[in-house]
């Protein structure tokens, strides 16, 4: 589709339950990891399309890009050491269309994606999905105690607009928070986090 054009009503409703292609390369820093693509993403072939979805914004804001990137522009993302999937790959209106069957299955297949391209980190992008998806039902936002073999998990707020949790100033808190850590030089290294390993990513 092309860019600038939003999809139509008849559009929307046949991106239903069909998947998008990730945006992945081997070793990233961060792999970005949404709930599942929602009808804008389907119709459009794009990540995080629909308007008034943070996550571009935030990327921005938390300096992960050097300028706000639209949908259609996703690819360039890998240069910076940044991809995009997600747990579970079919599209849906609403995330509560998934059951739990999925998530757990999209978790199992979303760490053997990981263990194939290797990336730095992980960012789940909503609490519920990874602890359906992982089984960590006391996990809470932020750095991860466990790792996939290398790699390392972090969890963020779902950046929907409909997460009325968190507003755009705390999101892309949150966001900065996991920059500055995936990208810190080892002397920038707090004593609670690893130093960045160059191998890595």
């Amino acid at each position: 589709m092309p860019a600038g054009r939003n999809p139509t009503a008849a559009e929307l409703a046949a991106a239903h339950g069909v998947s998008i292609p990730d945006v992945l390369a081997p070793n990233l820093r961060v792999l970005f990891c949404g709930i599942n693509p929602g009808l804008w993403s389907g119709a459009t072939g794009r990540h995080f399309a629909r308007p008034g979805n943070r996550f571009w914004p935030a990327l921005y804001a938390a300096g992960f890009t050097p300028r706000l990137f639209r949908p259609d522009e996703q690819d360039e993302l890998t240069a910076l050491g940044l991809g995009i999937t997600n747990v579970v790959a079919r599209t849906t209106a609403r995330a509560d269309e998934l059951t739990r069957d999925e998530y757990r299955a999209g978790g199992a297949a979303l760490t053997a994606r990981v263990r194939e391209y290797r990336p730095a980190w992980l960012a789940v992008l909503g609490i519920g999905a990874y602890r359906t998806g992982f089984g960590r039902p006391k996990a809470v936002v932020g750095r991860q105690p466990e790792t996939i073999d290398d790699t390392r998990i972090w969890v963020l707020p779902n950046p929907s607009g409909l997460n009325a949790h968190w507003t755009a100033t705390t999101l892309a808190e949150a966001f900065t928070t996991l920059r500055t850590t995936a990208f810190a030089r080892p002397r920038d290294a707090g004593p609670t986090e690893q130093p960045a390993d160059p191998d890595a990513g």
